[in-house]
C-alpha cells in the first residue's frame, strides 16, 4: 500500500507541474495544510452496515481513512472519490487525513454510528439565512441516526441535500416563496424518519453585521452629520417628512447591538435637515461619505441641498445584501454649479422608486488631513489636537488625562509639551488614559516603544497598551486585539526613558493595525492623588 500511496502522490504532482509554465512557478514550501478536512458519512438502509465516505476538505491532493473498527491498512482517496466499508453495528471514531502535494497533513477524528434501528426522537430546525436572501439552512439530529436528506422541494430540482447527522444543510432558492421541505433521517436500518414543513423562504431585509468604522480624524478634517465616531452637527432632523409619509415611506432608527443606523423604508425620497437657522460650509472638505445597506435597491441618488441655489444629484450604484462604502468629491457637486458653502439640508432618491428601504450610517464630509496624530508622539503640534481619555476613577468614570506644560523642564526633558495623568484617590487599580491615533503603527519603524516617563515614585508599574479599535469587544466592550508590555520606575520625581519591547507579548503581531495607545500608572496599585507625566512616546529597535 506504501507503494501505491507514492505513486498517486507522484502522479498528483506530475499533473500539477504539468499545467505549469517556466513564469509560473510554484513555491510548495508555502502552501499550507489542508483545511476543513471531514468526510459526508452515508450508509445503505439494508441492515447490512455499508458506510459511503466522501471524504472532502481544501487544498488536499489526497485522503487517507482509518475506520476506527481496527482495520489495519487504511483506504487511500483521490479528491471527489468515495470509499465503502462494511460496520458491524456501533459507534466508531474513524480518522480522516488530508493531505497536499507538499506533504503537509490534517487530521480529523469523525464519529461513525453504524445503528440497525430506525433513526429516533427527530429534532429538525428550518432558518432563513440572515446574511444571503433565499438561502435556507436544515439542520437535523437524531438519535441513531448517521445521515440525512434534505428535499428542498423547488420545482424541477429532485436531487437531495446530503448531511451527516447533527450537520448544516444549505440550498438557495431561485425565487422566495412558501415550499414544502422534506428530511428524510437515516441509518443503517431499512425503516428511515422522515419530516415535513412548509417553510416560507424571505429575502434578507436588514444587515446583520455593521458598517466599517471609520478611521480616526483631527475634528478639524471631518464634519460628521451622522456617526457615533465622529461629534455631530448639532439639532440635525432625519426624517424631516416631506409628504414621503403619504406616499408610504417611513423611517426609523435601527438598532444592531447597540450600532445605531438610518433606515429609510420604502425609499422614494427622503431628507435630512440640519436645525432652523443652520448651515455648513463644506467647501474645504474634499468628499462626501456614507454607509449604504440594501437588499433590494439598484441604486442611490444623492442630493447637497444649498441655501441659496438649490440642489445637485449624484448618483451610485448598490450591491445587494451588503456594505456600499460611498465617497463622492464634493467637485461633482461643484462642477454642477452647486454652491457648497451653506449646506442645509441632503435628499435621498431611490432606484426603483419606492422599491426598497436602505439602511445608512456614517454620513459625514472630510479632507486628507494636514497632519497626523501618529508615531512618534512628542505633543508639540500646535495642529492637532491630542484627545486623551481617562478612565478607572472611584465611580468608573474619567480620570484627569490632558496634554500640558512640562512641569520639569529639565534632563533628559526640556520639551515644551506633555501628557499629564492624574491618579486620583480611590481610582481603581487599572485606572489610565488612552490616545487614538490617525494612522495604524508602521512597525518597519521598530518593535520598541520608548516613553519619557516622570513618576512620583521608585518602583511604580507603567503598563504599555496598544489596542486595535474596531476589534471584537469583550463583555466589557474593550477591544479583544491588543498587545501590553509592563515596566517598573528606577527614578523619582525626574524623567526617566523607560522601553517596551513589544515581542516580549505573545499576542504581538506587526500584522494587527494597532490604532491606539494607553498608558497605565502605578498600574494595580489603587490611586492615592499622585500624578504622572509622559512624553516622546517613539518606535525603535
Amino acid at each position: 500500500m506504501k507503494n501505491i500511496k507514492h505513486i498517486i502522490s507522484f502522479f498528483a504532482l506530475s499533473i500539477f507541474f504539468g499545467c505549469s509554465t517556466e513564469n509560473d512557478l510554484i513555491d510548495l514550501d508555502a502552501l499550507g495544510a489542508p483545511a476543513a478536512i471531514s468526510a459526508l458519512t452515508t450508509v445503505t438502509q439494508d441492515n447490512t452496515g455499508k458506510v459511503t465516505f466522501l471524504p472532502r476538505g481544501e487544498g488536499v491532493s489526497q485522503f487517507e481513512i482509518y475506520y476506527g473498527d481496527g482495520t489495519v491498512v487504511p483506504a487511500y482517496v483521490s479528491p471527489g472519490g468515495t470509499v465503502d466499508h462494511i460496520y458491524k453495528e456501533g459507534i466508531y471514531d474513524a480518522k480522516i487525513i488530508g493531505t497536499t502535494i507538499n506533504g503537509k497533513s490534517t487530521e480529523v477524528t469523525q464519529k461513525v454510528e453504524v445503528s440497525f434501528k430506525a433513526p429516533e426522537n427527530l429534532v429538525v430546525t428550518i432558518e432563513n439565512d440572515l446574511s444571503v436572501s433565499k438561502k435556507v439552512n436544515v439542520k437535523a439530529t437524531a438519535d441513531y441516526a448517521l445521515f440525512y436528506e434534505v428535499y428542498f422541494g423547488e420545482p424541477g430540482v429532485t436531487d437531495p441535500v446530503l448531511a451527516n447527522n447533527g450537520e448544516t444543510a444549505s440550498y438557495t432558492y431561485t425565487n422566495t416563496g412558501v415550499y414544502t421541505i422534506r428530511i428524510v433521517s437515516k441509518s443503517a436500518a431499512i425503516k428511515t424518519t422522515e419530516y415535513i414543513k412548509e417553510f416560507t423562504v424571505t429575502n434578507v431585509n436588514k444587515p446583520f453585521t455593521s458598517a466599517s468604522t471609520p478611521p480616526n480624524r483631527q475634528a478639524s478634517d471631518v464634519i460628521s452629520i451622522y456617526s457615533s465616531k465622529y461629534a455631530d452637527v448639532t439639532g440635525t432632523n432625519y426624517f424631516p417628512d416631506w409628504g414621503q409619509a403619504g406616499q408610504g415611506s417611513s423611517w426609523t432608527e435601527f438598532d444592531l447591538n447597540g450600532d445605531k443606523m438610518l433606515n429609510y423604508i420604502k425609499l422614494s425620497y427622503q431628507g435630512i435637515a440640519l436645525a432652523d437657522g443652520k448651515t455648513i460650509d463644506v467647501s474645504g472638505m474634499e468628499f462626501f461619505h456614507m454607509d449604504v445597506w440594501t437588499a433590494d435597491l439598484e441604486k442611490i441618488e444623492t442630493s447637497l441641498i444649498s441655501k441659496t441655489n438649490g440642489e445637485k444629484p449624484v448618483v451610485k450604484n448598490l450591491v445587494a445584501n451588503q456594505w456600499t462604502s460611498i465617497d463622492i468629491p464634493i467637485s461633482a457637486f461643484t462642477s454642477q454649479g452647486l454652491t457648497v458653502a451653506d449646506i442645509f439640508q441632503l435628499k435621498f432618491v431611490g432606484t426603483p422608486w419606492a422599491g426598497g428601504s436602505v439602511f445608512i450610517d456614517n454620513i459625514y464630509f472630510y479632507k486628507t488631513p494636514t497632519a497626523l496624530i501618529e508615531m512618534p508622539i512628542d505633543f508639540e503640534s500646535t495642529t492637532l489636537t491630542y484627545k486623551w481619555n481617562g478612565f478607572g476613577a472611584s465611580d468608573f468614570g474619567a480620570i484627569p488625562a490632558s496634554v500640558v506644560t512640562n512641569p520639569d523642564q529639565t534632563g533628559n526633558n526640556v520639551s515644551s509639551k506633555v501628557v499629564k495623568i492624574e491618579k486620583p484617590a480611590g481610582a481603581q487599580v487599572w485606572a489610565g488614559a488612552s490616545l487614538d491615533l490617525d494612522s495604524n503603527v508602521n512597525f518597519t519603524k521598530g518593535t520598541k516603544i520608548k516613553v519619557n516617563v516622570w513618576s512620583p515614585k521608585v518602583g511604580a508599574t507603567i503598563l504599555f497598551k496598544m489596542e486595535v479599535s474596531t476589534s471584537p469587544k469583550d463583555g466589557n466592550g474593550n477591544p479583544t486585539v491588543f498587545v501590553e508590555v509592563q515596566g517598573t520606575t528606577t527614578v523619582a520625581n525626574s524623567w526617566q526613558v523607560m522601553t517596551f519591547d513589544l515581542t516580549s507579548s505573545s499576542s504581538f503581531n506587526t500584522a494587527n493595525a494597532y490604532d491606539r495607545v494607553i498608558l497605565f500608572p502605578d498600574f494595580n496599585v489603587a490611586g492615592t492623588g499622585t500624578t504622572y507625566y509622559f512624553d516622546d512616546i517613539k518606535q525603535s529597535n
